[in-house]
């Protein structure tokens, strides 16, 4: 198996074959995106071994030069920081061999976003509300660059991407119309804040578990086996017949692993519903996990450019199946937050969410696993990664979480860590009553009984004990169903009405 490298590109005998001929790796092209200062950029490709490959970055009146010796096949170059903007021109010449040259252009100077997860985030522009309005925008953004990894599998790591479904590109109404809407939105929403290139980079596949994507690092710290050559995906959106990739780690090994050189700004994701059924109760390991190893290997990949603890962000999942209540989302939402409720935490630093289980849309042509409403999740991303990402004071990104509980005669009085706007629930609340000292698990035969609820002021509100004794309420759960509330109107939002509180569950004895 392939070695992640730091520093020096370590290949084996399958460049064997490439070796000679003067070239970008796979994921250069014109019209992408490298990352800005303060970070470096790592260019590098193939040639003949033991010449010099001379890389030269002109553009904006200025040009630099570095130079790489050619080893196994391949050379590497780490450039200077460059301020963002552009366009540049890369070219790559080599001496005493071919003497060839090479050149990309339009190259832009930014930030480069990794977009990876499952169906929803392969879900298209044109499926979203107002598609034909979004892609009409395309003009507007020229400086929001787009790349799309095809969807391939390997059993080993690769060290170059086998696929591309769409090289890097300006955008244009029909590159849109085929390319993740929340991967788009989050980056152009982004761009208007930051007023600079954005690299986009689509990598996800419909259907996928969690342990697709990780290399074997993590899943054998979480006890993970071989993946059944029997998986299929109960949800798989578009084809029944297409083969999903169930085994561990061939996505991780064909679409994730030959970008380790990129030097990138951070990642978003949404996946989790394919392991409502499937390794369920390790998501709080896998998924945790995945993101430490992924930080890890893109740092060594790209010599220490992308930082060690790149940010992260997320999609809570959305709903699937209104009268369903035993189909694991709501133990999925819990272990995306590594059992915590909120992000970041002290398991998932740098970290953000977009809550979205009040974004469910019953009229889905695509399904109800599959609402609509990306722009909601993209923008509510945005704001996560304003914050943890760029470090912008003073956003709301964060929906309200109880800070403290208390009871106080026959409610419980829930104290929330900020302001919120609340409507009266009568079951969206719910309490476990027990005699015994315990924590109730949902997944356990506890009787959970529905606990209407009334606010009390700007920051907390009065949860019935729905006939429970004070002295016998074990656990408080909130929002813990699959399809728990109405567009947009679930009882608990952020003092703003934008963002809506998580679910959680609390319990009374540790």
């Amino acid at each position: 198996m392939l070695s992640i490298w730091s520093g020096c590109v370590c290949f084996l005998s399958v460049l064997t074959a490439v070796s000679g001929e003067l070239r970008f790796a796979s994921y250069y092209g014109d019209h992408m995106v490298l990352h800005k200062a303060p970070e470096r950029a790592v260019v590098w490709g193939y040639g003949t071994n033991s010449t010099t490959v001379v890389v030269s970055l002109s553009g904006l009146s200025s040009r630099n030069t570095y130079r790489s010796t050619v080893r196994d096949g391949v050379w590497r170059v780490t450039l200077d920081p460059v301020k963002a903007g552009g366009p540049y021109n890369v070219s790559a010449v080599e001496s005493g061999g071919s003497d060839g040259k090479v050149m990309i252009t339009d190259v832009m100077f930014g930030d480069v976003w990794l977009c990876g997860g499952q169906s929803n985030m392969v879900f298209t522009v044109h499926q979203i509300y107002n598609s034909s309005a979004e892609m009409a925008l395309a003009s507007k953004f020229p400086d929001v660059r787009l790349f799309h990894v095809a969807q391939q599998t390997s059993l080993v790591e690769l060290i170059d991407l086998p696929g591309i479904a769409v090289r890097w590109s300006v955008p244009t109404p029909q590159l849109l119309s085929e390319y993740s809407a929340v991967c788009w939105l989050f980056g152009r929403y982004l761009y208007q804040t930051l007023q600079y290139p954005i690299g986009l980079v689509e990598s996800c596949w419909g259907g996928t578990p969690v342990e697709v994507w990780s290399s074997s690092r993590p899943l054998q710290k979480c006890g993970i086996p071989q993946a059944p050559e029997s998986y299929v995906d109960f949800m798989n959106p578009y084809d029944e017949d297409e083969p999903i990739p169930h085994q561990n780690s061939v996505a991780w090994n064909a679409m994730i692993h030959p970008l380790l050189n990129m030097t990138i700004t951070g990642a978003i994701w949404y996946q989790g519903e394919s392991n409502g059924n499937y390794n369920r109760g390790k998501y709080n390991c896998t998924f945790p996990g995945m993101i430490d190893d992924w930080r890890m290997a893109f740092h060594q990949g790209s010599g220490g450019q992308t930082a060690p603890d790149f940010p992260f962000g997320f999609v809570q999942l959305c709903t699937y199946d209104q009268g369903n209540v035993l189909d694991g989302f709501p133990e999925i939402r819990w272990h995306q937050t590594a059992d915590f409720g909120y992000v970041p935490n002290k398991r998932m630093k740098r970290t953000f969410m977009a809550v979205a289980l009040d974004l469910n849309d019953a009229a889905s042509p695509w399904g109800t696993i599959h609402p609509r409403f990306k722009q909601d999740v993209a923008y509510r991303l945005t704001l996560g990664a304003r914050t943890i990402a760029y470090g912008e004071k003073g956003i709301s990104y964060q929906g309200p979480f109880p800070s403290s509980v208390h009871v106080n005669g026959t409610y419980l009085i829930l104290t929330y860590d900020q302001n919120v706007f609340a409507t009266p629930a009568k079951d969206t609340f719910e309490v476990c009553c027990t005699m015994e000292k315990v924590q109730c698990n949902s997944e356990d035969s506890w009787i959970w009984i529905s606990a209407p609820m009334v606010p009390q002021n700007t920051s907390t509100v009065a949860v019935s004990l729905g006939g429970c004794a004070a002295e016998h309420v074990a656990s408080l759960r909130y929002a813990w169903k699959d399809w728990p509330c109405g567009f947009k109107a679930c009882p608990v939002y952020s003092a703003d009405r934008v963002l809506p509180a998580p679910p959680f569950v609390l319990h009374r004895w540790p």
